[in-house]
């Protein structure tokens, strides 16, 4: 009488994989063939890939629900975020100035940073700037439009180490260290507690609030794999130091918490009150129009470098594009990215306004054919870029086709060009 059973259970089981698989669209999505990254898929231990996609549907009141698959996700794999990092610092730079509750102090309001201590830089001036005054609301734009590493690093100083790390475990993003300035010499693990003193000036330039120097005590670390990486660096001009890269003291942020960040800002009704930013409509307007803009829509600052190169710092759907490149009105792409280090990271919700599309989807891979990092050779153009650019083509179509029962209704998402 047990054979039937055992036998129905040993068929349950050869028949699982095939079965989730088809529970996982994206496995599906991705292993089309056709797609052009099938050698990508066929070595993803080896580039480190790791993609997450969200499905969103809204009800008659246009209201979202997501569904999420993965592929290849690995919470404990080390990898570097690079830019993606200026994210959050964004978020909690609004927050922050929310929270202080000093009476005309803004997003707008002059931000005069001083040095305390070598090697920290001050500045008073910002020559990109319609009133030449450094401020939090344009460091935000340039952290979007170009990923300004200066811009971040203002932030950073505003914020401080112990402050920004602990704001992001508070809400939840446990798996997060950020711990470091990005591209500025002379800062070590120790140079970078400190941040800056920081003064803000109302419309007269009568100072309105001062912030310190401050020395963070806290400094997080995370058990993960793979915090040595490759099989030697450059060291200096040319020298090669034949021993893995140390990635210990570096920032990381999980790419789960990367994308949970960014859908916490984007539908803050959707997630736990705990996990949400403390911003102002005000605020999400302003992030929706500056994380979407390309550098042709922005007059201060202004990129005309990249007037025609929309897609500059949008690697997903349209990172395999050769400039010139305009992308089409109807789609929006509200993100941001990292590259460095052999990493590409690029975090995103695109919106398809004339088709009634809406999908996040978050990516990483490493290219580093040669192990060696610091050399400046990184396959980003040969690999990296095309892949993540096929992904999210390959998400796009699906969802072209992908049947929903309510339209959704994208005005919130529109914004307007230009500033």
């Amino acid at each position: 009488m047990r054979r039937p059973i055992t036998l129905a259970i040993a068929l349950c089981l050869a028949f699982l994989p095939s079965l989730m698989a088809q529970k996982n669209p994206l496995r599906v999505i991705l292993e089309k063939k056709g797609n052009g990254i099938d050698s990508i898929l066929n070595n993803v231990e080896r580039y480190q890939v790791q993609i997450i996609y969200t499905q969103i549907d809204r009800d008659v009141n246009n209201l979202p629900s997501f569904r999420s698959f993965t592929y290849n996700l690995d919470t404990n794999l080390y990898y570097y975020p690079a830019s993606a990092v200026k994210m959050p610092a964004a978020f909690l730079a609004l927050e922050k100035l929310n929270q202080i509750k000093v009476e005309g102090l803004n997003k707008y309001s002059p931000m005069h940073t001083g040095a305390g201590r070598a090697p920290q830089t001050a500045v008073s001036t910002d020559t990109t700037a319609e009133n030449r005054e450094p401020s939090i609301a344009q460091y935000i734009k340039k952290i979007f439009l170009v990923s300004d590493n200066d811009a971040f690093n203002r932030l950073y100083e505003f914020l401080g180490q112990e402050y920004l790390n602990k704001q992001l475990w508070k809400k939840g993003y446990k798996r997060t260290r950020l711990i470091h300035r990005l591209s500025v010499p002379g800062f070590d693990a120790e140079s970078n507690r400190y941040t800056n003193p920081i003064t803000f000036f109302d419309t007269l330039g009568k100072p309105i609030f001062q912030q310190g120097q401050v020395n963070s005590g806290v400094y997080p670390r995370l058990n993960l794999r793979k915090q040595l990486q490759g099989k030697g660096y450059i060291e200096g001009d040319s020298t090669v130091v034949a021993k893995p890269f140390d990635f210990l003291n570096r920032n990381y942020i999980g790419l789960e918490e990367l994308h949970d960040m960014l859908k916490a800002v984007l539908f803050p009704e959707a997630v736990r009150p705990e996990q949400r930013f403390d911003l102002t409509e005000e605020d999400y307007k302003f992030l929706y129009k500056w994380m979407s803009a390309y550098p042709r829509e922005s007059t201060h600052p202004s990129y005309p470098e990249h007037s025609e190169e929309d897609n500059f710092v949008k690697f997903l759907l349209f990172g395999d594009k050769k400039p010139p490149l305009t992308i089409p009105n109807n789609i929006r792409i509200f993100n941001k990215v990292g590259l460095a280090y052999g990493f590409l990271t690029d975090v995103a919700y695109i919106a398809d306004f004339e088709n009634g599309v809406e999908f996040m989807l978050a990516a990483t891979i490493r290219v580093n054919n040669d192990e060696i990092f610091n050399d400046g050779k990184y396959e980003y153009d040969e690999i990296g870029l095309p892949f993540l650019g096929k992904i999210g083509q390959s998400i796009y179509v699906h969802e072209l086709q992908r049947p929903k029962l309510v339209r959704p209704v994208l005005s919130k998402f529109k914004t307007e060009e230009g500033n």
